[in-house]
Formats: structure tokens, sequence, C-alpha cells
């Protein structure tokens, strides 16, 4: 039987899927959490195998710091997002940050629970409503020092103020484009710009 923690600030939405989750087969609802605070003492009381995470507990970006703290605090526990906003950016942070599911509010029942037990077997999977950039793993994810150079490259600054802001000669800043090109999969530099918004790399993160 599979241990789960509901994280939503919305009593009724939770009560909803413990519903779902208790009529199927191998889950059980162990605890509810409607904010952090709860979420996190839950997990230390009842030791659950996954936590089903809303993103929006209080505050739009309070989900992710949360899964960084579950991902930090339990390795153990899987945790999978369950929330209404399918953003691409906001889903590779969210993988970013130690979630191994991710699925829209709007999934269906059954992909849900098949979702959710192929991320209790290992696997990383996220809905099929979501779009296909969402599923970029977070091999993609930048160090500081590459998102500070990709900032510098996306702005209106000349390539030579960008470079000595950055101590580095204008060789070397067309050389870390070309990395960063070939390391997000950008065919040109305006398919660099396109991706670095669309996947949020553009945002530190929290």
């Amino acid at each position: 039987m599979h241990r789960i923690l509901l994280i939503d600030d919305h009593a009724i939405v939770r009560e909803g899927f413990r519903r779902l989750l208790e009529e199927a087969d191998g889950f059980e609802v162990v605890a509810e959490a409607g904010n952090p605070t709860e979420a996190l003492a839950a997990a230390r009381r009842h030791s659950p195998d996954l936590a089903l995470v809303d993103l929006s507990l209080g505050t739009e970006s309070s989900g992710l710091v949360l899964l960084m703290q579950l991902h930090e605090t339990f390795p153990a526990m899987r945790c999978v997002v369950l929330s209404m906003h399918d953003d691409p950016g906001l889903v590779v942070r969210a993988l970013e940050r130690g979630a191994q599911g991710y699925f829209s509010k709007a999934v269906a029942a059954e992909e849900l629970l098949g979702g959710l037990r192929r991320v209790l077997a290992g696997e990383r999977v996220l809905s099929s409503d979501l779009s296909p950039t969402s599923a970029t793993p977070p091999a993609s994810t930048l160090t500081a020092r590459e998102r500070e150079t990709l900032r510098g490259l996306l702005s209106n600054l000349p390539p030579k103020v960008v470079a000595a802001a950055l101590g580095i000669s204008d060789k070397t800043l067309y050389r870390h484009r070309a990395n960063l090109m070939e390391k997000l999969g950008a065919r040109h530099p305006g398919e660099l710009a396109h991706i670095a918004r669309e996947r949020g790399l553009l945002v530190d993160p929290d």
C-alpha cells in the first residue's frame, strides 16, 4: 500500500483527491496539509511514500520552495506536482526542485493514478496535456554563471558591454553563447531567447 500526503490549500480539493486515491487500488492517504508548515510536519510524522503537491499555497512560489525543502529533507519520498498551471517554464522549475512528476488538474483520473504508480516505480512522468517542451529534463539546468551570461546575451546591451560586465573577452562571450545554444538545443540566437523565456531560465532558483 502506497502512503500518500496530499498538499493543497483548498480543503474541498483535497477531499476530492482523497476519495479518488482511496477508491483506487494500492493507495492510502495518510495525511493532508494546507500550507508548507503543515506539509513538512506531516511528512516528518507520517513518512509518506509520495507527496502530491499543489504549487499555489498562499503565494505563487510557495509550492516551489516547499518542493525543494521536501526533496532535501526527505530524499526517499517522491514528490509529484498537481497544479492548474501548465506553463513549460514552471514545469521545468518544479523538476529542478525535486519533483518526479507534474500533472495538470485537467488530467483524467486514470492517467493521474497510472502516473503516480509509475513515479513510485522510479520513473519521471509528465501528464499528456503538457507542452512537449515541458518534457525537457533538468539536464538543461544552468549554473548561476550561465544564467548571468544568458541574461547578458539576451539584454539590449552591446556585446562589448556585456563581455566587460562579465569580465571576459568578446570572443569568449560568443563561445559561451555557442555552448548555451548547444546545451539548450537552440539552432540560432533567436531560438535561444525563446527557449530561455519559455523554460523560465532567466529567473534564478528560489
